[in-house]
Parts: structure tokens; sequence; C-alpha cells
């Protein structure tokens, strides 16, 4: 396990591009678990994974649907993305039916339930905090623009020799 990357990101549009960058290195086959409190940017993070995914929909969280398919757009590989918060185990996420192989699953409060899931044991970890108290509010527009600190971390043989 090795951090790829750690940084301050000031904004929702930095949290976006971030997720450009990284979607630009994901391929089918590959986990993202997302990890951070409520409104820390953990969909704006996905939004940006979406856009460089060149994939159809806007992206917004799955709290109430579980799992939404985003649908390649450029014949690259579709985006899973999903809320884990409500799941009780990992036999729940068997319910959702999600190709792990031919898409970029991206994992919201999915720590310690999908990264069994895996191809080759391989995911990586990304996990975002933001001051106490900051972004309170279930509404995204409400939420403060303040700093998030922002850690990537790979796990198993896939991400051993990426540099960031």
């Amino acid at each position: 396990m090795s951090a790829l990357e750690h940084r301050v990101v000031a904004g929702t549009d930095e949290m976006e591009a971030l997720g450009r960058d990284l979607g630009s290195r994901l391929r089918a086959g590959d986990l993202v678990v997302l990890t951070g409190p409520l409104g820390a940017g953990k969909t704006t993070l996905t939004r940006g994974i979406g856009a460089a995914l060149e994939v159809r929909g806007p992206i917004t969280s799955p709290t109430f649907v579980l799992a939404r398919t985003h649908p390649s757009r450029s014949g690259g590989p579709d985006l899973v993305h999903v809320d884990a918060y409500r799941l009780g185990n990992a036999l729940e996420l068997d319910d959702l039916d999600i190709d792990y192989e031919g898409s970029v699953v991206v994992a919201e409060w999915g720590h310690g339930l999908i990264e069994s899931e895996a191809a080759n044991g391989s995911w990586l970890e990304v996990v975002i905090e933001r001051p106490e108290g900051a972004g309170e509010s279930f509404d995204p527009a409400d939420a403060p623009e303040e700093p998030r600190t922002v850690t990537i971390t790979g796990n198993g043989p896939r991400w051993e020799a990426e540099q960031w």
C-alpha cells in the first residue's frame, strides 16, 4: 500500500479537476473507494472522473438508487457510481449485479465493504478530509468553499508501479 497523492484541494473546481486527472488514469476493472464525511466532495470528485471517462448523464449522488451506471460516449469503460452507505454487507453488493471487470467502479462509503470485489486484488482508496463542522448541509450549493485534504492510496499490484 502506497500513498500516490496527498494534496490540499481549495474548492469544488479543484476537486473536479483532481477527478479528471484521476479518471484519465483509470481503465476497465479499476475500483475506487471514496471515504469522507457528508459534504466532503466525493460526488464532485466522481463528476470529474466521469468527465475524463467521457460518460453520459449528470453525475449525482446515487444515495437513493445505490448504484447508477453511466455508459461511455467514447467506447471506453462505463462508470458505475455506487453509494454503499445503506448496504449492510458484501452480499448485498451481489444483488446490484455490478460489472466490476468491464467498468470503472467508484464507491462512496465503500471502505471495508467493497474492496473484496477488486479485480486482481487492486483498488484505489481516496480519503477526503474537510474541516470539522464544514459542509454540514445536504445541499452542496450551501456548502462553503473550504479546502479539503485528499489522500489517494494505491492497494495491490495494479498500483505498485504507478507514478502520480
